[in-house]
């Protein structure tokens, strides 16, 4: 196995994987989909809401603000210490206090602890006019997206198999025709050889192709030659949230293996 990093920012990734099968690339996306754990607000205590909106609403819209997560350091609540109680090592908490008139933000939660500081400050949450109101707690806790969709912080994880351009190398004046009329640089002849610039374009190429009824140029898909992108919500960094997901998959298959040999 491959592994060569295509693009890597604080929230987003792509990586392309050669000499895998599909099945593994598809079960790390299914972790990071389903299983990829993340803080998210899960109690609120609303003192005082003179808002238009019902105190219903503004606790949904709290439920769905990326918090910063740090896995290396959290316990669930449930299988933490303090059995349950709610302490630093399973519970994040946050106060809000805004009046008047004004957009109430993400940023405007305020951590018991400087280092939970919401990262996506701009997040509207509710329009106070003037004289209103918005006075509450709230406590945020790890959880599963397989439970709540506000724990996943995972978008778009997919995988493409990479092209394999083939063309009737008797049509070579066609080809160097075709390089001419289509975008820069979406494909170079190299050593008698065509191949996509950027894998990004490569649904561009194929409308192209498709349209003009080029029947010299096939496109093929190999199946061990993966690019597999997410993008995060910026809760979790993106190569953390990639190799937290392969260590519970890992996870998975090792106890999967200890059941087996149990059978009997």
């Amino acid at each position: 196995m491959k592994i060569e990093v295509i693009d890597l920012e604080p929230k987003k990734i792509g990586i392309k994987i050669i000499g895998v099968e599909p099945y593994l690339v598809n079960s790390i996306r299914r972790i990071l989909i389903s299983e990829l754990p993340k803080l998210a607000i899960d109690d609120v205590i609303i003192y005082d809401n003179t808002s238009a909106l019902f105190d219903e609403i503004i606790a949904h819209r709290l439920g769905l603000i990326p918090i910063p997560t740090d896995l290396n350091i959290l316990n669930y609540r449930e299988e933490c210490v303090c059995k349950g109680k709610g302490c630093p090592s399973c519970t994040v908490r946050y106060t809000l206090s805004k009046e008047n008139e004004g957009t109430v933000y993400s940023g405007d939660l305020q951590p018991a602890e400087e280092s939970w500081a919401i990262k996506e400050d701009n997040i509207p949450i509710v329009e106070l006019s003037k004289d209103q109101r918005l006075i509450l707690e709230v406590e945020a806790i790890l959880g599963n997206p397989k439970d709540h969709a506000k724990w996943q912080s995972v978008i778009s994880p997919g995988y493409r198999f990479y092209p394999i351009i083939e063309f009737d190398k008797k049509k070579i004046d066609e080809i160097k025709e075709l390089l001419n009329n289509l975008p820069d640089d979406l494909l170079i002849l190299k050593d008698d050889k065509l191949e996509i610039n950027d894998i990004k374009k490569l649904p561009i190429l194929e409308s192209y192709i498709e349209k003009e009824k080029i029947d010299y140029i096939k496109i093929k898909k190999d199946p061990n030659n993966i690019i597999f992108s997410f993008e995060t919500d910026g809760s979790i960094d993106a190569k953390e949230a990639l190799l937290k997901s392969i260590q519970i998959l890992n996870n998975k298959y090792t106890e999967f293996g200890k059941l087996l040999k149990n059978l009997k």
